[in-house]
């Protein structure tokens, strides 16, 4: 996956892929979890036409579930429990590398 090795040649390393929560549990699923120095990121991956699209794309609903999935994942890991979170996007649209988003959208 081309997400993966931009992460990786950018000093990311990956933690999970595609965490998926119990289906009807309200839990979403996480494409990426990605650490790089003490920042931990819950990375969505989008596939759209343009980078605007894609962030459209993720809606509160998804991010509400998303943050979900985080809040699991941190619970079941204890060890990322003192680190900075955000919520990032990568887009996939026509250009042939993706594109990385950080803080694509905060949690307030």
């Amino acid at each position: 996956m081309l997400c993966v090795v931009r992460l990786w040649l950018t000093g990311w390393r990956i933690v999970a892929r595609r965490l998926a929560g119990k289906r009807g549990s309200g839990v979403g699923e996480i494409d990426l979890v990605a650490v790089r120095g003490n920042t931990l990121a819950f990375i969505e991956v989008k596939a759209r036409t343009d980078a605007v699209a894609a962030l459209d794309s993720i809606q509160a609903p998804q991010r509400e579930r998303i943050q979900t999935a985080a809040a699991a994942f941190l619970a079941a890991r204890p060890q990322y429990g003192s680190h900075p979170v955000r919520f990032d996007a990568m887009i996939l649209d026509k250009g042939l590398w993706p594109v990385h988003v950080p803080d694509a959208w905060r949690v307030f």
